[in-house]
C-alpha cells in the first residue's frame, strides 16, 4: 500500500511492501528522507528537482512522485 506525503510542489509516494531498504534515499537526501522523524518524508525539505532525482534513483521503485502544477 502506498502512502502519500504532500509538499507544495510535489507529492511523494512510498510503498513499504516494495522497499528493499538500500538506504539510497536517506543517504542521498537526508533533509527529505529521515527515518528518525515523523513523518519520515518531508517533501518540501529540498528543491523539487533534487527530490525527483533521488526518487528516480530508488533501486526498488518503492518511491514515486507526482509533480504539482504551478
Amino acid at each position: 500500500m502506498k502512502k502519500a506525503y504532500e509538499g507544495k510542489e510535489i507529492k511523494v509516494y512510498f510503498d513499504a511492501e516494495v522497499c528493499i531498504h538500500s538506504g539510497h534515499c536517506v543517504k542521498s537526501l537526508p533533509t527529505v528522507f529521515d527515518v528518525k522523524k515523523r513523518p519520515w518524508i518531508e517533501a518540501d525539505g529540498a528543491p523539487v528537482e533534487d527530490v525527483m532525482r533521488v526518487i528516480d534513483g530508488c533501486p526498488s521503485g518503492a518511491l514515486s512522485y507526482e509533480r504539482r502544477e504551478a
